[in-house]
């Protein structure tokens, strides 16, 4: 078994002074720096590289003990990494923190300063991509060999500013300057091909492609805890074939030479394109195809390196289909097998379908990909014929069932992902049991072994350790550090949570975090909040199903309660949402404005603003989370039942010691059973009931007549109250909330005003509401993405360990 080497060379004092030297001279040698004239960036690209020294000897010894295992790898393929800032994690993990404090402080410097001037790696959006970046920082703790698989997105999903509360979206600049933690693999290439002719010759195909780019891979290590085993994030950028044309230039054609160039690097500029149009449609396509395509190639090159027999793969790779993004992988990695490498095309099948697991995130019809037959005929000719035989294939195999992949002129990206893995999971136990009886109830029971359950985690290194050292110390302090790589030892806390001197410690904790969080709202973005108030708050995706705009019309209400009486002893309370809508989904863009015309007006009034306020922070990070969660009091998750896959954000702000107030949805049902019932408020119709009030007609219309805080909610918005420049701005969410109300808004709005006076009740007695808190914090422990690691290596992946 493997033995990692040693973290640090030296100790004490020594250490420190050769850490020191290492940063000076990465300032000097690496950055080209000398100390009077570095600024900031300087310093910390200096102490990246010192660190990431530190990584590498990790990292090669990691990748020496898996060629020498011989074992099974795991590869992780997933269109989104929302890695965050990298540094303080590394320092973190590695146990330097120590040392970086003191050398920095020696050479002048602030360390907390240095830290932020990391900008986050934009590779994300939301939950998909944590998730992503959470279970490769685990596999590393648990030191299982792996690779993370996906692309080097030059500007991310987008950096969201409010202009008159409008959402405006403007490019990430993240790699405007050298990436420190990244490593280019120029020898690491592939060719990708788009669209072009397939000849066939006998049971065989060659696909000659009319266009082609370059898959360039870029590698980040992963540390683990204690910095006992390194695993490779890999990226691919995309790049021309031919990077110039120097005869059109010669021509006077300046653009035109360039244009190789600039198309190609269209396929890694931007998560996530706008796909309303056809060429938006096209690119996410190519984006899809491109890095799996490379993947599959980089895989397969890796295992002909050590095999021979290629019917050995399944039992060395273990290949992750995060959603289904990476769908085309199982016709890719079909083509590759049996036109490129002549296996016979059941045979191919078969063994693509022992690599492949997929894990499903969602039930929303816009989430389990369709592309049009026409679409993937033109790019991917090749592959539009043999998804026809997979689907033909399994027809055959179950002539009675009405199973199908191309239905309507669509392929159906989710039923392909499903026939060709050979496990497919749940993110939640809730979520996995409506896989089954809803949106792929026909191929479960043709497959009634294939579906499983792993539900989420998050990493408590990132989560609570590094992003709550507060509370982090406390805890060690209470029942010592082993519950940084086995969280389930939080129950240690439960015995003192009767000990009033612990209690005071960890409301004392939370109030610094608020106060902080206080500070940083006033000097970055002028916002008065009271750390004395609870902070009540919401930080996701903007999406009709997470509803947001439920949230705010019972702000409203509220507001409209709080001038009817105001010496009515109410809970004063700060409201904070964060979050990105999609540059087309204009629906959640009116959300995000109508949250942030109902903050100009409660904020700026003289009778209910010591009561209740409402912040909308613009671009939502990472590490905006890692400020706000700490700091929270309550979490929203409010999510109309059966549509929230899991979630993780619900469990780090468990983790951290907010309440939640939520429907039984996602791993909301987990939540509540691990903490108790007492300890969460909920609220809402469950997920049969929410069917069955969807057919009730006219169930909107009942629900507002019924309920008069919404209908006067829904009136002061109708009437421009919010809005008095342009009254009928919010006519389609008016309309929505109060007509069609797919997601149940109107419905679910009475239980939770309720509920949300209960939190109001509950918060005024600090002590009970503190021992609450932290019992979430000591029964959050099997939210762990360690936990779900093992999870899947024992029942999908079926890999191990290679740490003693």
């Amino acid at each position: 078994m493997y033995q990692s080497p040693s973290t640090s060379p030296a100790v004490g004092g020594d250490a420190s002074a050769e850490f020191r030297g290492a940063i000076l001279r990465h300032l000097t040698y690496t950055c080209g720096k000398d100390a009077s004239h570095a600024q900031t960036t300087d310093w910390r690209m200096a102490l990246s590289y010192a660190v990431r020294d530190r990584i590498v000897d990790h990292w090669f010894a990691s990748t020496r003990a898996t060629y020498a295992a011989g074992g099974k790898r795991v590869y992780y393929l997933s269109m989104e990494f929302l890695i965050g800032r990298l540094l303080q994690d590394a320092i973190v993990n590695l146990q330097l923190d120590q040392q970086a404090k003191r050398a920095m402080r020696d050479l002048g410097l602030d360390y907390d300063t240095v830290l932020h001037d990391e900008p986050d790696a934009a590779l994300g959006n939301g939950g998909l991509g944590r998730l992503a970046a959470c279970f490769l920082e685990s596999l590393s703790t648990l030191g299982v060999p792996a690779y993370g698989y996906g692309i080097r997105y030059e500007h991310g999903l987008f950096r969201q500013s409010f202009v008159d509360g409008r959402q405006i979206e403007a490019p990430e600049t993240w790699l405007a300057q050298p990436h420190a933690w990244e490593f280019e693999r120029p020898e690491a290439h592939f060719e990708i091909g788009f669209g072009g002719a397939v000849r066939e010759t006998g049971k065989r195909a060659v696909w000659t492609p009319a266009q082609a780019v370059v898959a360039q891979a870029y590698d980040t290590p992963v540390i683990g805890w204690h910095g006992r085993w390194a695993n490779t994030l890999r990226l691919w950028g995309a790049k021309p074939v031919e990077l110039f044309d120097l005869e059109r230039f010669n021509r006077g054609e300046f653009a035109a030479a360039a244009e190789p160039e600039a198309l190609a690097r269209t396929i890694s500029r931007v998560l996530y394109p706008d796909d309303t149009t056809d060429v938006g449609k096209e690119l996410r396509l190519k984006q899809e195809f491109f890095f799996t395509a490379a993947s599959l190639r980089d895989i397969l090159r890796r295992f002909e390196s050590e095999y021979d027999d290629i019917k050995l793969l399944p039992a060395k790779a273990a290949i992750q289909l995060n959603d289904t993004h990476p769908a085309i992988a199982g016709p890719e990695l079909v083509r590759l097998l049996h036109d490129e490498r002549g296996l016979d095309f059941n045979d191919a099948v078969e063994i693509a379908r022992g690599c492949l697991s997929y894990t499903n995130h969602t039930l929303l019809p816009e989430a389990l990909e369709r592309w049009p037959e026409s679409l993937l005929a033109r790019l991917l000719p090749r592959h539009a014929t043999l998804i026809e035989r997979i689907d033909a294939a399994h027809k055959a195999a179950h002539p009675k069932s009405g199973v199908k992949v191309i239905e309507h002129g669509e392929m159906k990206m989710g039923e392909l992902s499903f026939i060709m893995a050979h496990k497919v999971n749940g993110v939640s136990a809730l979520h996995t049991e409506l896989m089954k009886s809803t949106v792929f109830k026909d191929l479960h029971t043709l497959h009634p072994d294939r579906i499983v359950n792993q539900t989420n985690g998050v990493t408590p290194r990132r989560w609570l350790l590094s992003a709550n050292p507060r509370l982090s110390e406390l805890i060690t302090g209470t029942i010592g550090d082993r519950w940084v790589d086995d969280l389930e030892r939080l129950t240690g806390l439960e015995p003192h949570l009767d000990d009033a001197g612990f209690l005071d410690a960890y409301a004392g904790a939370k109030r610094a975090n608020k106060v902080d969080l206080s500070n940083w709202l006033k000097s970055e973005h002028g916002m008065a909040a009271d750390p004395d108030a609870m902070f009540d708050v919401q930080i996701k995706r903007i999406h009709e199903y997470k509803r947001q705009h439920l949230n705010i019309l019972e702000a409203i209400a509220l507001w409209q309660a709080i001038r009817e009486n105001p010496d009515a002893g109410w809970t004063p309370r700060v409201k904070i949402f964060g979050g990105k809508a999609a540059p087309g989904y204009f629906f959640a863009k009116d959300i995000i404005h109508l949250i942030n015309d109902v903050a100009a007006v409660l904020n700026a009034d003289p009778v209910t603003r010591d009561y209740l306020q409402v912040f909308f922070i613009p671009n939502y990070n990472v590490t905006l989370a890692e400020r706000l969660i700490p700091a929270s009091d309550l979490s929203e998750q409010i999510s109309t039942a059966g549509k929230e896959a899991s979630g993780t954000g619900n469990m780090k702000f468990a983790l951290n010691g907010a309440l939640t107030i939520g429907t039984l949805d996602g791993a909301n049902v987990e939540i509540r059973e691990q903490v108790g019932a007492e300890n969460f408020y909920l609220f809402g119709m469950t997920a049969d009931q929410v069917v069955a009030r969807r057919s009730v007609p006219g169930h909107a219309v009942k629900a507002v007549a019924a309920e008069p805080r919404l209908a006067a909610a829904l009136k002061a918005i109708r009437s421009g109250v919010f809005s008095p420049e342009e009254p009928g701005r919010y006519a389609g969410i008016v309309s929505n909330v109060g007509g069609d109300d797919y997601f149940l808004v109107a419905s679910d709005f009475a239980d939770y005003w309720r509920a949300q006076r209960d939190v109001d009740a509950a918060f005024t007695d600090q002590q009970a509401w503190a021992r609450m808190a932290a019992l979430n914090t000591a029964r959050s422990g099997w939210f762990s993405s360690d936990r779900t690691i093992r999870g899947y290596l024992a029942d999908v992946w079926h890999a191990g360990s290679l740490l003693t």
